[in-house]
């Protein structure tokens, strides 16, 4: 197991051990990074599910008020008016099936992928290559559409997913530590309703267990999610 730097050392020693309110915990992140360059804000929730039970699993997307702070490449793969819509809207890469073929060679060289509902027939059989790493365009996180034009624009503002694992957690990104502290408690609140409107039918007891934030090299603060 690779050991800590003496850096993450010092500022988990001065971690608070408590449940801490959000803006706090995000004031400690700011003041104490752990790494050269700007790291990434990040969220991690342990949920109250069944992850075996199909019927309890946990996705969707957020579109972060203040973005989040990287540039984000995009490809449609769609035809006719849906593609030049999405040029239009700044995809980086529109196509169809020389697109298609393309990723069935490998390339994964992007961040998001918006299909057309027609398109998606095709575009299913990339399974292998898109669905480990988790660039299958899915309807319900906004990127099977017909108005790639919205999808796109969508994910360029700072749309992000979520999924929940199979062992019950999820994580998510929500900004740079040189943002703002504001704009941090922002899109992390705005985090914590999309996945709290996300909440199974069939979810019984407790839903988020547990919520700490945590800098992308740094110390994990929990966090009081019922503010």
């Amino acid at each position: 197991m690779a050991k800590h730097g003496k850096k993450y050392r010092e500022v988990k020693s001065k971690a608070p051990a408590e449940v801490l309110e959000l803006d706090k915990a995000v004031d400690f992140l700011k003041a104490n990074p752990v790494a050269k360059f700007d790291e990434t804000a990040e969220m991690a929730l342990r949920m109250g599910l069944d992850p075996r039970k199909s019927e309890q699993a946990v996705r969707g997307s957020v579109v972060l008020p203040h973005g989040t702070g990287r540039d984000v490449n995009v490809v449609v793969f769609a035809v006719g008016a849906a593609a030049e819509a999405a040029k239009e809207a700044g995809a980086d890469e529109v196509g169809f099936e020389d697109l298609i073929e393309k990723v069935k060679g490998g390339w994964t060289d992007f961040d998001v992928a918006v299909a057309t509902p027609e398109a998606m027939k095709e575009v299913r059989k990339l399974g292998r290559v898109l669905g480990p790493r988790g660039l299958m365009p899915n309807p319900k996180t906004g990127t099977v559409s017909d108005d790639t034009a919205s999808a796109v624009q969508a994910s360029k503002a700072g749309r992000v997913e979520f999924r929940m694992d199979r062992h019950a957690n999820i994580s998510v990104p929500f900004g740079k530590l040189s943002f703002p502290a504001e704009n941090l408690v922002e899109n992390a609140r705005a985090v914590l309703a999309a996945v709290t409107a996300e909440r199974p039918a069939s979810a019984k007891g407790t839903y988020i267990k547990n919520c700490s934030i945590a800098s992308s090299m740094g110390v994990g603060l929990r966090i009081d999610v019922r503010e």
